[in-house]
């Protein structure tokens, strides 16, 4: 067989694998037309990024591919973590104890952080490279001292509503696209919580990154496909 015959055999071994691994999504659906949907971006500030006070690795990244699909969406909400000092969140609030240990409090066991995006601080900020020129809305949420919240829909007691399904509902919006960080944590309980509210969610696996405890990675992806939640890639949607 001729060389150059052999490589391009090879080649397409090895994309139709690829694909294989992919689930051939882009392929089998067709690219996805958003439409009036909404694209969520989580938590894409200073505090997760590099050089933040709770930086997830590769976090920069999300940032050319939110940008990218960001002109396909008419309607883009933001959220930003805005804790108080001294949030019972924080390591730093508890004696004796370090980051990524747990607590009990109220509503339930709590992962403890290192004090990260204090309100009007430069960590807290909003990323300056994102291009979202249609967004509308920012989210800002764990202002509430005692109580953390991941989510862009409900804080962590599972109780107190943002006002973000009810905001989405009165325009017409029955389809969000969630993207941002960290995938295990505000990504997860964002998109399993827009599943809960009743609306077509799709994360997109490429726009996001975890911090990753334990296989909490892993452990998220399974609990968003058991809630219905819908695993992308950015070049699934049609620009």
């Amino acid at each position: 067989m001729h060389s150059s015959h052999r490589r391009t055999l090879l080649k397409s071994g090895a994309a139709l694998g690829l694909l294989g691994g992919l689930g051939l999504s882009a392929f089998a659906a067709g690219k996805i037309k958003p439409g009036s949907a909404a694209l969520i971006v989580v938590d894409v500030q200073n505090c997760f990024l590099e050089g933040g006070t709770l930086a997830v690795k590769g976090g920069t990244e999300v940032i050319p591919v939110i940008n990218k699909i960001a002109p396909a969406f008419e309607n883009i909400v933001l959220t930003q973590d805005w804790h108080t000092a001294g949030h019972a969140s924080f390591a730093s609030s508890y004696a004796g104890k370090k980051p990524f240990e747990t607590t009990k409090l109220k509503y339930g066991t709590q992962v403890l952080w290192p004090d990260h995006c204090v309100q009007g601080t430069e960590d807290a900020a909003v990323s300056k490279d994102l291009k979202l020129p249609t967004a509308q809305l920012i989210i800002r949420k764990g202002f509430h001292k005692e109580m953390d919240s991941y989510s862009a829909f409900e804080e962590a007691d599972h109780k107190t509503a943002t006002g973000l399904a009810g905001y989405l509902k009165a325009r017409g919006i029955k389809t969000v696209f969630v993207t941002g960080l960290a995938t295990d944590f505000c990504v997860a309980w964002t998109a399993m919580d827009a599943r809960k509210s009743g609306f077509e969610v799709y994360v997109i696996e490429d726009a996001t990154r975890g911090i990753d405890l334990n296989g909490s990675v892993a452990a998220a992806w399974k609990e968003m496909a058991a809630k219905g939640v819908k695993r992308i890639q950015s070049d699934d949607i049609a620009a």
